[in-house]
């Protein structure tokens, strides 16, 4: 018997040839038009198979590996050539896995028409196009339903870690469970070398073919094995992890999303462990989930910070309750609520919540920096629900500069400039209705102030009239902090220290969301 042809040995002819045919992100969104490609999006592909409806090679290759229409083997070859589309039609996934119908990458159906399995396609990663292998979902074919060997594409979890880690240039990237490559694709340019894991086979077949994708490749390792098992006693200049952090029983549905460990015991695992394999000054780039019970759920995800050597700053951005979280994630598998499976598996995992205390799920963002082992290790943790379009990548940078700069100084002490584009609104509220006609109640009276920073995400303060005076008078070139407060006291007849003692909470508090910036970071 012929020995078959896998798929990441075909994935870089495949993209090249593809590339030639205009296969990519921005020109599928150009022949689609931004209707149709929101259609696309929503895995509507009735709306998607009329827009690409024409004889030319993008409608073909559209209908082919974005809807995953059944064609026949001359269109195939059409777009792809004779060779290349022999190879691909017969090509298996994995070659740990036995040649049964799962592991082809097409398959045949009725007519001698064949189906593409897989997910294969452009997207735009951290500004380059490249081309993602997946497991296809349910969303263009009615009956799919992704087994539990599923492996990940471009979701909605991948796109929001990839938009939260940073782009600087480093030496050496850990991506940790690494699934069909995506986050690893997005440190590809600006990191020497990359080691990506995964305990699935399948994910590291499809990783494969994703990374023999894309051009100019770094110095790359593939590694099998859980968690950190696979890179014990070694460090990193980075570390990412999008890990199966679904809280639930502790078991195993879906290999990406079901670690098999108890409620929030897998982002817990992570999160306590990834400063173990940071070098010094190096970050780690995490989304988790965490439970709220009676217990402060900031309170909950701290206590799994190390105690010494550690600056992390804990991001919130989303809470669901248990039913909404259960729902979710039930649709996720394509399950049906209204089915007698759905009934029997939102009791079994309600019914766990209800014993474990849950009150509800939050799901967000952990940045790790690895300080000196002996240095106390500084966490905050807080909620981040408001919307922003910006990546946040550069605000965790600039967030690791501040905190380590407050650590050694007293805000006080310091010069500082507002951050350009800082806004400053003066609300007038209604006053309260009264039972008599008085006209000097009437309208508007009690103001609030509040700035707030209108790029990065968004961050709001309310400030009162003293902090503003304060604060206009801030300049890096200007009088330290604590001169102005001075001057503040002496011209309102104010008590300084019970000033000064306001108004560094207050800078601390600024500082840390960007708001002011210190001379010495502008210099730096």
């Amino acid at each position: 018997m012929t020995k078959p042809t896998y798929i990441a040995a075909l994935a870089r002819p495949l993209a090249t040839r593809l590339k030639e045919l205009n296969f990519t992100s921005d020109a599928i969104r150009e022949h689609l038009g931004p209707e149709l490609t929101r259609a696309l999006h929503r895995g509507e592909p009735a709306a998607v198979r009329w827009g690409a409806s024409g004889d030319s090679d993008l409608d073909i290759l559209i209908r082919l590996f974005l809807i995953r229409d059944p064609a026949p083997k001359a269109d195939f070859e059409r777009v792809l050539g004779n060779e290349l589309a022999e190879a691909l039609l017969s090509a298996a996934i994995n070659p740990d896995e036995p040649l049964g119908d799962d592991n082809h990458v097409c398959g045949r159906c009725v007519d001698q028409e064949y189906r593409v399995r897989l997910d294969i396609r452009p997207h735009i990663i951290n500004g380059h196009d490249r081309l993602i292998f997946s497991d296809a979902d349910a969303a263009m074919v009615a009956g799919h339903v992704p087994g539990p060997d599923h492996v990940l594409g471009v979701g909605a979890a991948s796109l929001s870690l990839l938009r939260s880690t940073p782009t600087s240039e480093v030496d050496s990237v850990l991506d940790l469970g690494t699934g069909s490559g995506v986050q690893a694709l997005g440190q590809w340019t600006n990191a020497q070398h990359i080691t990506a894991t995964d305990i699935h086979p399948r994910a590291l077949a499809l990783a494969r073919a994703t990374f023999a994708a894309a051009d100019t490749p770094p110095d790359l390792e593939i590694l099998s094995g859980p968690w950190f098992e696979p890179v014990q006693h070694r460090t990193f200049e980075r570390i990412l992890a999008n890990p199966p952090f679904v809280v639930g029983l502790p078991e195993v549905g879906h290999i990406y999303r079901d670690s098999g460990l108890n409620l929030d015991e897998a982002s817990r695992l992570v999160v306590s462990q990834a400063p173990k394999h940071l070098r010094e000054g190096g970050t780690a780039h995490l989304l988790a989930a965490w439970i709220h019970t009676d217990e402060p759920w900031r309170q909950r995800v701290a206590s799994w910070i190390p105690d010494h050597g550690v600056d992390a700053w804990i991001l919130q951005r989303d809470i669901a309750d248990p039913a909404h979280y259960v729902g979710t994630w039930l649709r996720d598998e394509s399950l049906d609520p209204r089915t007698g499976e759905s009934d029997v598996r939102t009791q079994s995992w309600l019914e766990h919540f209800h014993n474990s205390e849950v009150r509800g799920i939050g799901f967000g963002y952990v940045a790790l920096k690895r300080l000196a082992d002996d240095e106390p290790s500084r966490v905050l943790a807080e909620e981040l629900p408001q919307s922003f379009t910006d990546e946040l990548g550069p605000e965790i940078e600039e967030y690791f500069l501040r905190s380590e700069w407050l650590s050694t100084h007293d805000p006080l002490d310091a010069t500082y400039q507002l951050r350009p584009g800082l806004a400053l609104e003066e609300i007038f509220m209604a006053n309260p209705p009264s039972s008599e006609f008085d006209p000097e109640h009437m309208g508007f009276g009690e103001t609030l102030l509040r700035i707030t920073r209108t790029e990065g995400p968004r961050f709001s303060h309310e400030i009162d009239r003293p902090l503003k005076d304060i604060l206009s008078a801030m300049h890096p070139q200007g009088l330290p902090l604590r001169d102005i407060v001075s001057m503040y006291c002496l011209s309102h007849k104010a008590d300084e220290d019970a000033v000064a003692d306001q108004v560094r909470a207050a800078a601390t508090d600024l500082l840390r969301h960007g708001m002011i910036i210190p001379a010495e970071l502008l210099e730096g």
